[in-house]
């Protein structure tokens, strides 16, 4: 009778586990998660730029990170001009559909960057003198590159930095052919390739005073002749100290005075010294003088604690300025997935170890990612 007992005592137990083990087993653990997405899904969509590992899939790692934090994606460099219309009769569109294919897959908001660059262009754009001539291959472009992906691409970086600091136009190949009439020319014309889609001006340091007062004159003069343009893409290659709040805020009322959505395009934020006549984020500058002095480059081996929290801090109050004036933001895009990729691991100075992003080189969440998780939104 006993071990009849102790025998139905232990069937008992071996049940009430396996029903245990069972439900365990069936519990949808990953949807309770909280993530970048998740936690701003209300406010603004939440992006990165990426890279062809991301885009062909062989950094499973940052897929990953991707796929869970993010909404939005931007591609750093492969629908630049010189990748995906080297010469005038020329289109190279393998990488271009892979990564509208990968931003479909994940269903995420994809942006098209950029149609229109003075930099990383085409060398015979260089070449032209004529303006007819330079109307013409602009078309092509725009009616070629915009036109494959009407209505897949949501958001199109059109126009990149046309501006000087001072807010007069930038003196590249099209302004002294085309003269000012060229940006406008260009927007009509992505308008026409792709009525949908949401096309945004893009340029760094848009938080100083005489360069934010050239982008308002831009805007006036296209809307007084018709001309399509949806938002302001505001680069944000920031630093621990600057820009000041004040002066980033000023940019978002400004813009959002005329009627436009402000989208932060390139956020990072740099926790290195740079050189003093440093001037904006113009890819063309360089200091190989500095390259392998660790007084440039003073993190090689470990980010202090100490960084962490400054870094932190700064997130956390560019983001608490951005609730602030969420219903004027559309969007903020990370200018990169983790501190690896990073472009200001080799800008200005090449070779250094900047920690400008929420994930660390393992992709692994630093204390600025937790911060924003904890924000009151």
């Amino acid at each position: 009778m006993i071990n009849s007992t102790k025998t139905l005592l232990l069937l008992l137990i071996v049940i009430v586990s396996i029903n245990c083990t069972s439900k365990k087993k069936k519990e949808p653990i990953s949807t309770t998660k909280i993530s970048l997405q998740k936690k701003f899904k209300n406010n603004f969509l939440i992006g990165a730029a990426i890279n062809d590992n991301h885009i062909l899939e062989t950094d499973s790692l940052g897929i990953n990170i991707l796929s869970s934090e993010f909404n939005t994606i931007t591609p750093e460099n492969i629908m630049k001009w010189m990748y995906v219309h080297p010469k005038p009769d020329t289109f190279y569109f393998d990488m271009t559909d892979k990564y509208v294919d990968f931003g479909e897959k994940h269903n995420m908001h994809i942006v098209g960057h950029t149609l229109l660059w003075h930099s990383q262009i085409a060398p015979f754009m260089n070449e032209i003198k004529d303006s007819t001539v330079m109307a013409k291959h602009i078309e092509k472009q725009v009616n070629t590159v915009a036109g494959r992906y009407k209505g897949r691409i949501h958001t199109w970086d059109v126009v990149n930095e046309a501006l000087n600091e001072d807010g007069t136009f930038r003196e590249s190949n099209f302004l002294k052919v085309m003269g000012e009439n060229y940006i406008g020319y260009t927007f009509d014309l992505a308008s026409k390739a792709d009525p949908k889609a949401n096309l945004i001006y893009n340029d760094y340091n848009l938080w100083k005073p005489k360069k934010r007062a050239g982008v308002v004159k831009l805007v006036k003069n296209l809307q007084a002749k018709g001309i399509k343009i949806d938002g302001i893409g505001m680069q944000a290659h920031y630093s621990l100290d600057g820009p000041s709040l004040e002066d980033i805020e000023n940019s978002i009322l400004a813009y959002a005075e005329l009627g436009l959505k402000v989208s932060f395009t390139e956020l990072d934020v740099t926790v290195l010294p740079n050189p003093w006549d440093l001037n904006g984020a113009a890819v063309e500058q360089s200091y190989e003088q500095y390259e392998g002095d660790i007084k440039m480059d003073p993190y090689r081996s470990k980010f202090p604690l100490e960084m962490q929290k400054k870094l932190a801090k700064r997130y956390q109050d560019i983001f608490n300025l951005l609730l602030k004036h969420q219903d004027k933001i559309s969007r903020v895009t990370f200018w990169g997935v983790n501190d690896g990729s990073s472009w200001l691991n080799n800008w200005p100075i090449n070779g250094r170890t900047n920690h400008p992003l929420l994930f660390d080189r393992q992709f692994q969440p630093k204390e600025a990612y937790n911060t924003l998780l904890n924000l009151n939104n």
